[in-house]
């Protein structure tokens, strides 16, 4: 009889025998997947593995789960690829997969719907949130290879159809395990840069080449951009998540450069019919305002104080010629009369008379008429024609 074992004797055992098993290492096993859950403290995923006949216990280490580029869902039919192990704790044998891969439409293509559904539910890929391309952008970044042939393209038509905007690169990786983080990061970079627009390019390829461009976190870091980004990845006929996330889709990278950029003759074309539009505009309003101008200085002049003034000027003038006639006309014959007048008293006054050898006698300044207003001894001043004189009197003599 051979020796009792415990149970954990037994699975240890089990263990060991399975795990030294070269043939139970890298498997791989399709059946329908069920029971399909994640452990949202590890990350780890279980599931049961089915046919017909028989179910296989399963797990998936996080490491593994982050990898996957589909959801895996119950009822799919999988391919797990992995070793054979016991877990000594239930006595149960498993597969612990690294891989997982649904059987029929294909892994890529399939993880690619998925997530496609499940970022276009969060709004990511909505029309509403596209932001304008400008049309004359004064600074370009361009996300992609260093070393490919659409950076070279994308430049030539730049430089060609628009000189004026200054140009950045940012290189990544646009292939490979390394692009998605490479890319995410030049997106970033790119968008701090301060530049009017971002093109996002990749020449063409196989779908797998294509794959970083259809990664959750490169779609949403084109998405998490504040700088619009056009995005031009693969050929006419590749369209990736990151066309959907971006704000315009180029279906090549020389069409980005064309989309990016206006042709400069183009521009001075419109440029120049603009300024001939504008001058005929302005040249039309200052005429149109010449003549405002011109009916409002005269209403203006109607109503000015200065005109009043003047118009008040011209009536005191004429007011004052008028008054000068008909001070003219009644004067005339009134200065005829004093002229007259003033011969006549001419001829009547005492000092005409005076002129003639006469004087007047006063005494004490009133005239003497009288030989019997004055006395022997009296003072008298007599007036002449030339001046005045005084005199005594020494006697009177009545007639």
């Amino acid at each position: 009889m051979s020796s009792i074992l415990t149970v954990s004797q037994l699975n240890r055992y089990m263990h060991y025998k399975i795990q030294s098993d070269t043939k139970l290492k890298g498997v791989a096993v399709k059946g329908e997947l069920s029971n399909f859950t994640i452990n949202f403290r590890s990350g780890h995923a279980y599931f049961t593995l089915k046919d017909e006949d028989s179910t296989l216990k399963g797990v998936m280490f996080s490491s593994s789960v982050s990898k996957l580029r589909f959801t895996p869902e119950n009822g799919m039919s999988v391919l797990a690829v992995g070793n054979i192990d016991v877990y000594e704790r239930d006595g149960v044998y498993q597969i612990i997969a690294s891989e997982l891969q649904p059987l029929g439409s294909g892994a890529v293509r399939l993880g690619i719907e998925q997530l496609k559904r499940k970022l276009s539910d969060e709004g990511i890929f909505d029309k509403s949130i596209k932001k304008k391309i400008p049309q004359c952008p004064r600074s370009l970044a361009v996300v992609t290879s260093p070393t490919g042939a659409a950076l070279q393209d994308i430049l030539n038509i730049l430089k060609r159809r628009y000189p004026l905007s200054q140009i950045s690169v940012f290189e990544s990786h646009v292939q490979g395990d390394a692009a998605p983080e490479s890319i995410s990061k030049a997106l970033a970079k790119a968008d701090r840069s301060g530049a009017d627009t971002i093109i996002l390019a990749r020449g063409g390829g196989s779908d797998e080449d294509l794959m970083p461009f259809n990664t959750e976190q490169v779609t949403r870091a084109v998405y998490a951009c504040s700088t619009p980004v056009i995005s031009a990845v693969g050929h006419e006929t590749d369209t990736s998540l990151s066309d959907y996330a971006a704000d315009l889709r180029a279906p090549t990278p020389s069409a980005a450069a064309e989309l990016a950029v206006p042709d400069i003759s183009s521009v001075r074309d419109r440029l120049s019919a603009l300024t001939d539009s504008l001058d005929f505009v302005f040249e039309s309003l200052l005429s149109d305002k010449a003549k405002d101008l011109d009916i409002i200085g005269h209403r203006l002049f109607s109503v000015s104080p200065e005109n009043a003034v003047r118009n008040s000027r011209l009536h005191c003038d004429d007011l004052a010629q008028r008054l000068d006639r008909a001070a003219d006309h009644i004067l005339r014959p009134r200065y005829a009369d004093i002229e007259k007048y003033d011969s006549q008293l001419s001829a009547l006054s005492p000092f005409s008379i005076l002129e003639r050898g006469y004087s007047i006698a006063l005494k004490n300044g009133s005239p003497v008429y009288s030989v019997s207003q004055l006395s022997a001894g009296d003072e008298i001043e007599l007036i002449l024609s030339d001046g005045s004189a005084s005199v005594e009197i020494r006697s009177l003599k009545v007639n």
